[in-house]
């Protein structure tokens, strides 16, 4: 990253919110915040400048936003050499000095949002065009985006869209009766509605971070989160449809997996293997937030060292899956196709689950192809480990906050909740595209479906497009003993019960895809917190997370059955 922009930003755009304890929400008692009369937002350095002011605070909630997502779930947990801090994340018992549990940074980037807002000049044009709608649609976004993270993690929380300059607003501000989920969701749905089809801004080269429009969280996408949240399935469907099968722009599964290499000689003795890439350069990584490549300039991410085997942790990691996840992956099924010769039919054959290599080979392939842990011999004695644990899907270069797969998956879920579980199914099992919505989704359920499961024939074809259960299961396609749509076992009164019955069955398994699809990268919490509202139904929480570790946590359940204990204390 430019880091002289960085730098600069941070101290002009510095209005931001400054706090002493979490206590207070606002404090502008900084030599830092500027007091200016007339601070008007007029040039594209000035805009680049208030930008990069954001992304710079966006860097200290970054880490918080994968590991407040992802300790406090079921498929992970701390190791012994973890710091206090992450194991407080996961026992529930975060207090007021952990380092995670800073609401003042969540503010400091909605401060910087809203100086932003104010002071640009948003009637400025040229050849036609407002000069700055993108970058100010890009700020809406952030802010909208941030206050999302802020609600999830603390419940109810000071609505301020208005930037905080002196002590008389931070006051009036920290006075504010807080408003829960539906207020942020409702308030920042209206707000991003009239920005959904401008472009993303482009910055130069920053750092060879390329390309910079994925500094940029994607509008549809973030407006689908909103709505799914909300509880408005239909137009969380609809936000997640038009984002992912924009014709100029569309957002294709392709065909990445994990497999078996010699699955053609109907032997499955050898490593698995993927071709998956997590890096920011992907087409998977759809938005991140740069970090800083050396901790002079800036928010390094710490993700690496806490979740991996490093030389800064003498090969100590701090975060490691849990007995939940490998359950949920070993009970999973691998299906393929083999042909014993040319010209013959496709033989459907599944992988074993006995006499594999290694047990963490059962099943779903995501899990033994991301993560590897080894024990090895060293000097008892020694500083370092005796053994290495390696999780793939970190990157150093920034904090991925829309990934692709991601993007599907809650598409499905709001497919389904809409009403389409045929469709939701479909996600998962095939993939959507033209062939497969006439071939898989009833007459009945297309035509109630409309323009949701309408995607471009010469776009999302066979050969780029595949459901998300085949990124870890093989030919999920070609499955049809262990991967099905449900049915209920006898016929039900009519359709509607049909879909009822249905959608139940498919939500669970969506919920399964998700923590297959998403494990470590910090989703996990709220998926389940998400579900738990839906239903309002405390155990769909409490439970999974109480046995996360293979034994049941009567103190976790009895904890997390009580709502106001899912939250940070501020």
């Amino acid at each position: 990253m430019n880091k002289k922009i960085i730098f600069c930003a941070a101290f002009l755009f510095s209005f931001s919110v400054m706090l002493t304890s979490c206590s207070d929400l606002l404090d502008t008692d900084s030599e830092l915040v500027e007091y200016q009369e007339d601070n008007r937002l007029q040039s594209p350095t000035d805009s680049v400048y208030s930008i990069m002011g954001v992304i710079y605070k966006l860097q200290a909630i970054a880490d918080r936003t994968v590991l407040l997502g992802e300790l406090r779930g079921d498929l992970t947990y701390y190791t012994p050499s973890a710091t206090k801090d992450l194991k407080d994340i996961a026992d529930f018992t975060v207090q007021e000095g952990n380092a995670y549990n800073r609401i003042s940074d969540y503010y400091a980037v909605i401060n910087n949002c809203n100086y932003y807002l104010e002071n640009i000049n948003t009637e400025l044009q040229k050849n036609g065009r407002y000069v700055f709608e993108s970058e100010y649609a890009a700020v809406k976004a952030f802010r909208a985006w941030t206050y999302l993270q802020l609600v999830l993690n603390y419940g109810e929380v000071p609505l301020v869209l208005k930037p905080v300059l002196t002590e008389e607003e931070a006051k009036a501000a920290m006075e504010q009766t807080p408003v829960g989920i539906n207020t942020i969701c409702t308030t920042f749905i209206n707000d991003l509605k009239p920005y959904v089809d401008v472009r993303l801004p482009r910055i130069e080269n920053i750092d060879n971070l390329l390309p910079t429009t994925k500094f940029f969280i994607p509008i549809r996408a973030l407006l689908g989160d909103l709505c799914l949240w909300s509880g408005d399935y239909a137009e969380a469907a609809r936000y997640f449809h038009d984002y992912l099968s924009k014709t100029t722009a569309p957002v294709i599964t392709y065909r990445e997996n994990s497999y078996w290499p010699d699955e053609n000689t109907k032997e499955f003795l050898q490593t698995p293997r993927n071709n998956f890439d997590f890096s920011t350069n992907s087409d998977e990584c759809l938005c991140f937030i740069p970090m800083e490549s050396n901790e002079f300039y800036g928010i390094k991410s710490e993700l690496d060292n806490i979740y991996n085997s490093t030389d800064i942790n003498f090969g100590y990691a701090q975060i490691e899956p849990t007995k939940s996840l490998m359950q949920i992956s070993a009970k999973q099924t691998y299906c393929t196709t083999v042909t014993a010769s040319e010209g013959a039919k496709p033989d459907t054959i599944y992988a074993p689950k006995e006499n594999l290599k290694k047990d963490i080979y059962k099943g779903d392939l995501r899990l033994c192809t991301v993560y590897d842990h080894e024990v090895f011999s060293k000097n008892r004695y020694g500083r370092s480990s005796n053994e290495n644990q390696t999780i793939e899907k970190i990157s150093r270069r920034g904090v991925t906050l829309y990934r692709t797969n991601i993007v599907y998956l809650h598409y499905a879920e709001a497919l389904n909740l809409a009403g389409y579980p045929q469709s939701a199914f479909a996600v998962l099992k095939h993939g959507l595209y033209p062939e497969a919505v006439s071939k898989y989704i009833d007459s009945t359920e297309v035509a109630k479906a409309g323009q949701l499961i309408s995607f471009d024939a010469l776009l999302f074809t066979k050969n780029n497009t595949q459901g998300v259960h085949s990124r870890g299961c093989g030919k999920a396609e070609c499955d049809t003993v262990y991967f099905v749509m449900p049915q209920p076992a006898t016929a039900l009164a009519n359709r509607a019960d049909t879909v009822a019955y249905q959608q139940e069955k498919v939500d669970s398994i969506i919920s399964d895809e998700l923590a297959l699809e998403t494990a470590f990268e910090g989703q996990r919490y709220y998926d389940l917190m998400r579900r738990a509202i839906r239903r309002n139904d405390n155990s769909i929480l409490a439970t999974p997370i109480a046995n996360r570790n293979g034994t049941f946590d009567s103190n976790i359940y009895t904890m997390l059955m009580n709502r106001k204990n899912w939250y940070l204390k501020k």
